[in-house]
């Protein structure tokens, strides 16, 4: 059996770079990936009922946007974005949303802080905030709190799984337990050592390894909720992307808590967004199904 905690000690560091810097095997990341996302999210703020950059925080990037299908009572959707903690912005992934609120979703993009700024401690904390900040101001914002999914991706992945350990009434005197109704994480970072341990990314995330063992899922932070959780990996993504998520469903999947397992078929760690957001694509039917419309 693989001891999923020193796995990683087999590779060379160069090895790792190799496994966790994905955007060096898309040569079209910057050309292509991006200004696509870009420009479809620019559509989505354009047609979409929504109110953006609302503030909940006092951070540069601490806002959000609300995208609403026009039913206050729907499933509510929160996103959390990647780029390893220290790239990306909230606009960026507007077109995320598009899908869901035509079927009748409300959708919350969450903008964050950024390495080297701020720590990626920090941005768990604000993570935390933001969610608060949704659960009570649900009524002005026009979205059901009680009817909430959290989803993020590669970064935003790991910051699901720590919503998903997060003791709500201990972070708020007024907040459930259950505040988090089921988790998507996609393509999480489940256990934070590996990526410490590459050259290219931590240089801008400047983890030490007393926060990567803080702030890894794995050793610090289980579940406190038996929610569903649907937990992502690209057909196609490293071994070690893989290794991630399937680590994180082993450890912590029970008889009480289903935690699902899905691979999305032929598609790396950025196409699997464009997967999403089909709506004939069986991802986004099983997301559907996650927030209860089908």
């Amino acid at each position: 059996m693989i001891d999923h905690l020193t796995y990683h000690t087999r590779f060379t560091p160069a090895e790792l770079d190799a496994q966790y810097n994905l955007r060096a095997g898309r040569p079209d990341y910057e050309e292509t990936v991006i200004p696509g996302w870009a420009a479809n999210s620019a559509t989505a703020r354009e047609t979409l009922d929504c109110s953006l950059d609302i503030r909940y925080g006092e951070g540069e990037k601490q806002k959000l946007d609300v995208f609403r299908c026009g039913d206050a009572g729907a499933p509510t959707l929160i996103y959390f974005h990647g780029g390893y903690w220290q790239r990306g912005d909230k606009s960026i992934y507007s077109f995320i949303a598009t899908p869901f609120v035509e079927a009748g979703v409300n959708v919350v993009i969450i903008g964050y802080d950024l390495c080297p700024s701020v720590s990626l401690t920090r941005i768990s904390a604000e993570a935390r905030e933001a969610v608060a900040h949704i659960w009570q101001n649900a009524g002005p914002l026009g979205i059901n709190r009680d009817r909430i999914t959290f989803m993020g991706h590669s970064a935003g992945g790991h910051v699901t799984q720590m919503m998903m350990a997060t003791d709500w009434p201990a972070f708020g005197d007024d907040l459930p337990i259950d505040l988090i109704k089921t988790g998507i994480p996609i393509s999480p970072l489940s256990y934070l050592e590996p990526v410490r341990l590459t050259v290219a990314l931590n240089a801008g995330i400047r983890m030490d390894a007393r926060e990567a063992e803080d702030e890894s899922p794995m050793i610090s932070h289980p579940p406190v909720t038996n929610a569903t959780q649907l937990v992502v990996v690209g057909g196609n993504e490293t071994d070690e992307f893989k290794r991630q998520a399937l680590m994180y469903v082993e450890k912590f999947q029970t008889t009480e808590r289903n935690i699902e397992f899905y691979e999305v078929p032929g598609v790396d760690h950025f196409d699997e967004l464009n997967v999403l957001v089909d709506p004939e694509s069986p991802f986004f039917q099983k997301t559907c199904a996650m927030l209860g419309l089908n």
